[in-house]
């Protein structure tokens, strides 16, 4: 992890950066709606929720929606906080279902304690690590932010985090602030061997710790040192991927469609032609 000057945390404070223009690339993008959900789809499989119940679950930084979506299609209920109102106006303008509040995430949340069943947050928790007011004090701010989610959270949930650290301090006075309000948990890194695929996601417990999930793509990570970055090897049959996304295939589709029949939904036969990709045509 290296600094890289073109990150956007570095360019202004994020209710300026995500401005208008930034805030219809979210919505119009469809590259960034493609990436947006498979980290949202991450997050949520992370949480581990119960399976076929509908949960009440918080996002943080939650921008035009694109996340929400993915918590709505599932059943889910959702409350979004984010510090732009351009973002926020794009998601209103989207009608997304769920409750969006103005908010900076370094004031912490003003949610009664036990509110949410969970809590997701894609892209966002590295910006608290920039002090862009003479005022700011990132450890503050991160405890600040994090002491508050804690009491939000009904006891023995979980608060997952999709990040983009900068550099190993950075990991490291995250993680600590978290700990210092009360969570449990570590960081689970999926496809680390992979430049492109490799993604951060920070998984908490609330009140009842419980085993770290494993990375994906990690099989052959199981000499790392035990006290770094935790990396292991779930869902066994996506191991031949080598950092490609497993979205679309034919398991992944599967999985998709019985999970839906669980929830009550009107759901396709599965035949030979599942998940078959067409030829092009010409």
């Amino acid at each position: 992890m290296t600094s890289n000057c073109r990150r956007p945390e570095h360019t202004a404070p994020p209710e300026l950066f995500y401005n208008e223009v930034e805030a219809k690339k979210y919505s119009q993008n469809s590259r960034m709606i493609e990436i947006q959900t498979q980290m949202s789809e991450r997050a949520v499989e992370l949480l581990n929720l119960p399976e076929g119940q509908p949960c009440f679950l918080l996002d943080v930084g939650c921008g035009s929606g694109l996340s929400g979506d993915f918590l709505s299609e599932e059943g889910h209920y959702w409350v979004g906080v984010d510090i732009s109102t351009a973002m926020l106006d794009v998601a209103l303008d989207r009608e997304v279902e769920g409750d969006l509040l103005v908010g900076d995430m370094g004031h912490g949340m003003p949610f009664r304690a036990g509110t949410f069943d969970g809590c997701i947050s894609i892209s966002a928790l590295q910006w608290l690590c920039n002090a862009d007011k003479r005022s700011h004090s990132p450890p503050k701010r991160l405890y600040t932010f994090f002491s508050t989610l804690y009491s939000s959270l009904s006891r023995g949930s979980r608060a997952i985090f999709q990040l983009y650290p900068e550099n190993s301090e950075q990991l490291e006075l995250i993680t600590t602030q978290a700990m210092r309000a009360g969570f449990g948990g570590g960081m689970v890194v999926d496809y680390p061997n992979s430049s492109k695929a490799k993604k951060f996601f920070l998984c908490l417990f609330a009140g009842v710790t419980g085993s770290l999930p494993k990375g994906l793509g990690t099989e052959t990570s199981d000499r790392a040192v035990s006290n770094q970055v935790q990396y292991s090897g779930q869902r066994c049959r996506f191991k031949g991927m080598k950092g490609k996304s497993a979205k679309k295939g034919r398991d992944w589709i599967l999985e998709k469609k019985e999970r839906r029949r669980r929830q009550g939904r009107e759901v396709r036969s599965d035949t030979k032609y599942t998940a078959r990709q067409r030829k092009p045509h010409f």
